[in-house]
């Protein structure tokens, strides 16, 4: 469990909840510094009925919200970090498609329900993201800094967007759902995902450039994490996917840059892992189709926070919140 700072006793913190498709991990985060002081993981089971997993969920905040009574700190919100769509300000969820058992689930009202005494708020992970990146991370270097994109460019794409220095929710709450980007013409068959920008950059995208282009090696059961880790030992044919998937990416930038005039934008998950293998050819294709005075304006950057994104984006509604 990391622990950069130790805040002195009674000092508030929060507890967040970073809830994905594979893992929920419950953390006690220092508002002033970001640090996490506690952390443990637990499996999501994504298709079993909200309702079932509450039990395991509010256990898991109860040890950590106990342990940090035991270290003289004091719990005075739960923050929740999660993947939409959903009606943020009701803390609902409508039909995310990576938690298939929690469609509709009333998040916040549970939460709130069981933890009385603590305020609950709840966000889209890719705003969350863009909160953390904005306030600890690549903003954190950057004094004066008011426009920030985050994208999450992990298994599928989606982020959240900082203009003007204030988190960009947009009308319906789906601002910064940037995979839904059409890159080619559908095949048909109504699957509007198809020829998306996700189709094609995401970690899963990344998976379908290796199938289409080296299927005797990456057919069948392989996965994103073998195609990453042969890229990042600088396995040729797996830097040709890396390649083509970034020229994939840069292409989605090219609309972002061009629209939104960010100063930064800060990739997670494949950004951080691969780097530059991913970045360059990314960056490459703003230059050479973005407009050009927008494109000079903003880094392409990995996100600064790394792998504690998820951590810190947990914590990030309730600050946005003002605690």
């Amino acid at each position: 469990m990391p622990a950069h700072r130790h805040p002195a006793a009674a000092e508030p913190t929060i507890i967040g909840l970073d809830i994905g498709g594979t893992k929920t991990a419950i953390v006690e985060g220092d508002p002033a510094t970001g640090a996490t002081l506690q952390r443990e993981e637990i499996p999501t089971h994504a298709r079993v009925p909200f309702a079932e997993r509450v039990p395991a969920i509010a256990s898991v905040i109860d040890r950590v919200r106990e342990e940090a009574a035991r270290a003289g700190r004091r719990v005075r919100a739960i923050s929740v970090s999660v993947g939409g769509p959903l009606r943020i300000g009701e803390g609902e969820l409508l039909d995310p498609p990576h938690l298939p058992g929690w469609h509709g689930a009333p998040l916040r009202a549970t939460l709130a329900g069981r933890y009385p005494d603590l305020p609950v708020h709840v966000e889209h992970d890719g705003n969350a993201g863009a909160l953390a990146e904005f306030r600890f991370g690549a903003g954190a270097g950057r004094p004066g800094l008011r426009h920030l994109v985050f994208l999450t460019a992990g298994t599928g794409l989606g982020g959240g967007i900082i203009a003007n220095g204030a988190l960009l929710r947009g009308a319906s709450d789906t601002a910064g759902e940037f995979g839904f980007f059409p890159m080619t013409a559908p095949a048909g068959g109504g699957d509007r995902t198809a020829g998306s920008w996700d189709y094609l950059a995401s970690g899963s995208g990344l998976l379908r450039q290796a199938q289409a282009m080296f299927p005797d090696r990456w057919g069948g059961a392989a996965t994103i994490r073998d195609v990453v880790s042969a890229a990042v030992a600088d396995d040729a044919e797996a830097l040709a996917v890396v390649t083509r998937t970034g020229e994939w990416l840069g292409r989605g930038l090219t609309l972002i840059v061009t629209a939104l005039n960010p100063e930064v934008i800060a990739v997670g998950t494949l950004g951080v892992v691969l780097g530059d293998r991913l970045l360059a050819p990314a960056r490459a294709i703003v230059a050479a189709t973005a407009l050009p005075a927008a494109a000079r304006a903003c880094a392409i950057v990995p996100a600064a926070l790394g792998n504690r994104i998820g951590d810190v984006a947990a914590i990030m509604a309730a600050l946005a919140a003002g605690w």
